[in-house]
């Protein structure tokens, strides 16, 4: 497939999940996932995006990425929970108030051991060992940075997750080829990048990079609003870490934000790994049931009458 001229309209912006022997792609008005089966095939379940993405909010710089992550974290879960009945059999469903107490809980664990935690040990070292407050700071944002990475690197150890992050890698594989306007086939997928700049990793890491450079400047404070501010800042840091990851993603054009953007993508090779032509098919084959589910709700956002698909599991 020849490559598109200078002028040639800028293709959307895809992204995905990968999902217990799945993967999930989202669209600007689809969400479509497939997933393998123990005996070998493929079931695909699609859905329309949630209306949330055409609210006022979602244009708002800075608020559109709080609602963004909110509402991928409920989407996450919630196709993650759909893979694993898919391998065991059962009918279990996250959704209302079970959701949001799941979400709360998993957010509140974060914050204790990514920001409360951190900001305790800096003001140990702040109150004990007589540091500065600038140094016990950069010390909380190093062990920080260093938890996430040693978490990502040991999660990665289980079995069970590698094979997810192998299905990340194949999500990752064929955006890129979509957005290389290549043939959609495993064998090309597998020939492009595991890493991607819009990649939730990316993200992860901008966020504690700028956790440590705020924090760093706030110097230093009590215990009680060290920790309480490390807390309260974290929403305003996801707005400033989302804006800045679609603003890279916008510019990757350009020379210099190739090269800021590398830190984020070496990340991704902890939360990648090579996927097999298998993988390949399973990711492509949500790629294409969101591309045909965007078809149609497209044509019925235009007001044409075109039947929606949401909510439609099949098998292939």
């Amino acid at each position: 497939m020849t490559n598109p001229s200078p002028k040639e309209e800028r293709l959307p912006l895809y992204g995905g999940q990968a999902l217990i022997e799945g993967v999930m792609m989202r669209g600007q008005y689809a969400i479509a996932a497939a997933m393998r089966a123990p005996d070998g095939t493929v079931k695909i379940h699609t859905e329309p995006l949630s209306g949330i993405y055409r609210s006022k909010w979602i244009k708002v710089p800075f608020a559109r990425g709080l609602v963004s992550l909110w509402d991928s974290l409920g989407l996450g879960m919630r196709f993650l929970t759909m893979s694993a009945n898919i391998q065991t059999g059962e009918e279990e469903k996250l959704e209302g108030k079970e959701m949001a107490v799941t979400m709360g809980t998993a957010l509140v664990f974060a914050a204790v051991i990514f920001f409360a935690a951190p900001a305790f040990i800096g003001y140990l070292a702040e109150r004990f060992l007589g540091f500065t407050g600038f140094t016990s700071n950069l010390l909380e944002g190093l062990i920080r940075l260093g938890t996430v990475i040693g978490y990502i690197w040991l999660v990665g150890k289980m079995p069970e997750i590698a094979r997810v992050f192998a299905y990340h890698g194949a999500e990752h594989k064929t955006i890129n080829a979509y957005e290389a306007r290549a043939d959609l086939t495993p064998e090309n997928v597998l020939r492009h990048s595991l890493e991607h700049p819009r990649c939730g990793t990316a993200f992860l890491l901008t966020l504690v990079v700028l956790s440590v450079f705020v924090f760093t400047i706030i110097g230093p404070l009590p215990l009680f609003w060290k920790i309480a501010t490390r807390i309260m800042f974290i929403p305003l840091l996801a707005g400033i870490a989302y804006e800045y990851i679609r603003w890279t993603a916008r510019h990757l054009d350009n020379p210099i934000v190739r090269q800021i953007v590398r830190p984020n993508l070496a990340l991704q090779r902890m939360t990648t790994r090579q996927p097999d032509a298998g993988m390949a098919e399973v990711a492509i084959t949500a790629f294409n049931a969101m591309i045909e589910q965007e078809k149609v709700l497209a044509a019925q956002a235009l007001g044409e009458q075109a039947p929606v698909m949401g909510g439609a599991t099949t098998t292939s």
